[in-house]
Order: structure tokens, then C-alpha cells, then sequence
């Protein structure tokens, strides 16, 4: 199993950026992505999931209202949809992959595979 993020980049306050999660090598339809990100200095952060079975969403209070986390089943693929873009949200994102119903979706230790990263600088 592997995963792959891309689109990160440098934007302004208030703007927006995909992020794009690709996966591959999955056996299973009942598994969870999530996005997770940290700052420097600070630690891993869940920040949203989606779970393949339900199509059940969630989020972290902080970024609720302004990202979404959608699918593509058939490009295997998870997105992470950023809009009002704070310097607060300035980040290395990473998606990570579990099997099952995400209980506990914030707990980085209960995914099993992770993505490289990708950088998000949010500047004024």
C-alpha cells in the first residue's frame, strides 16, 4: 500500500489549495484516510477523515466549515479541499491510511501507512 499527497504550495491569506492524497495497493474497501498536518515546532495534528464504507466525514473544530475531504473511488484517490486559508494552517500535510471504521480518527498511532507530506505555507 502507498500513498501519495501533492499540492501543496505558498499561498495568501484567504486563498485556497487541493491537496490530493493517491492511493494504491489497496485489498480492502473498508478503510479510512485521514489528513493530519504539523507545524514546526508542534505536533502531528488529525485534522480530517473520510471512512470508505459510509462515506462518513469528519473534522477537527479548527478547520471545520473552511476544508472538505471528499473521494474518488475511481481514481483511488482522497482530497482535502482548504479554503480561508490562515497562517495558522502554515503545515507539512500528511495523508495516512487504516482499516476499518476510524474510531479514535485523530490518533495518528492508529493509522498504519502514511504519505511523504506535502509543505502548505500560509503567508500575509
Amino acid at each position: 500500500v502507498q500513498l501519495v499527497e501533492s499540492g501543496g504550495a505558498s499561498v495568501q491569506v484567504g486563498g485556497s489549495l487541493r491537496l490530493s492524497c493517491a492511493a494504491s495497493g489497496f485489498i480492502s474497501d473498508d478503510y479510512a484516510i485521514g489528513w493530519f498536518r504539523q507545524a514546526p515546532g508542534k505536533d502531528l495534528e488529525g485534522i480530517s477523515c473520510i471512512w470508505s464504507k459510509a462515506g462518513t466525514t469528519y473534522y477537527t473544530n479548527s478547520v471545520k466549515g473552511r476544508f472538505t475531504i471528499s473521494s474518488d473511488s475511481a481514481k483511488n484517490t482522497v482530497y482535502l479541499e482548504m479554503n480561508s486559508l490562515k497562517p495558522e494552517d502554515t503545515a507539512v500535510y500528511y495523508c495516512a491510511a487504516r482499516w476499518g471504521r476510524p474510531v479514535d480518527w485523530m490518533n495518528p498511532s492508529r493509522y498504519n501507512v502514511w504519505g511523504q507530506g506535502t509543505q502548505v505555507t500560509v503567508s500575509s
